[in-house]
């Protein structure tokens, strides 16, 4: 049976509300017993995080100290960056006004920002509370999906890592590989599976088949195509933060009775 298992979470290193030694602290009070601290396109609270880590055991295996990783980071973060500020322009492009005083704090302090600190800063623009009402978006994760993901008018490709560049880069640094929460950014069955078909060519190790916004249907059929294709299945609640409206508890994600795969993640 395997452990009880929250394989992806956020701190204040990325787009979390708290440090990484307190989601760890956290998480073991929640029962979590294998945790992964995946915050974006940075490593810099892994340390911390498993010097808090007494109770849990860590999760995705990537060494986080030697230069596979770490000298790739400095352009994976660079190009997000990058990529966050091109969305930024594309926000103000379709009228709304954005608040910047946190992404500028972070960009000074050499922290990730991304599509939550973008959402974060139109919601904290009075001048977009009319629109926004108007538009029944009300939160980070309402104005992602409306404009912030894939088709839709702010959103920005990245340029690096590619996924196979992403893939290398983790197999460097001893990690395993897993594709998160497929059915956040893609809506139909047959571009996920086909997607997956994609990154298993290029070596991916497994899958996110158990997320807190997967129905059961889709669960079933990330799990099936795990099995059938020898990939790993993994969930998570993706915590965020106490506060947050949707990721706020570890281990909110239904596996409707299927055995996740954890493979070498769990030893």
């Amino acid at each position: 049976m395997a452990p009880r298992f929250d394989l992806q979470s956020h701190s204040t290193h990325s787009d979390g509300a708290l440090a990484a030694a307190e989601v760890v602290k956290l998480a073991a009070e929640a029962g979590v017993e294998l945790l992964a601290l995946s915050d974006h396109d940075t490593i810099s609270g892994v340390a911390e995080a498993i010097e808090a880590g007494k109770t849990t055991s860590p999760g995705y295996k990537i060494d986080h100290t030697g230069p596979p990783m770490t000298d790739r980071l400095v352009d994976f973060l660079a190009d997000r960056e990058k990529r966050t500020l091109r969305m930024r322009d594309a926000l103000r492009e379709v009228g709304f006004e954005l608040d910047e005083a946190e992404l500028e704090q972070r960009i000074a302090e050499g922290k990730p920002i991304g599509r939550p600190h973008l959402a974060a800063a139109v919601l904290g623009a009075a001048a977009n509370a009319q629109r926004l009402q108007d538009e029944e978006i009300d939160d980070v994760g309402s104005l992602i999906r409306g404009y912030l993901i894939e088709g839709k008018p702010a959103f920005r490709l990245r340029e690096t890592p590619t996924v196979a560049e992403a893939i290398e880069a983790i197999h460097d640094a001893g990690g395993v590989a897993i594709w998160a929460h497929p059915f956040w950014d893609i809506e139909d069955d047959g571009e996920v599976l086909d997607s997956i078909e994609r990154f298993r060519v290029l070596g991916i190790d497994g899958v996110e088949a158990f997320y807190i916004t997967h129905d059961e249907r889709q669960t079933r059929l990330l799990a099936a195509r795990c099995d059938a294709d020898g990939l790993l299945s993994t969930g998570s609640a993706d915590y965020h933060g106490p506060d947050n409206r949707l990721f706020s508890q570890f281990m909110a994600f239904d596996t409707y009775d299927l055995e996740p795969n954890l493979g070498p993640i769990a030893d």
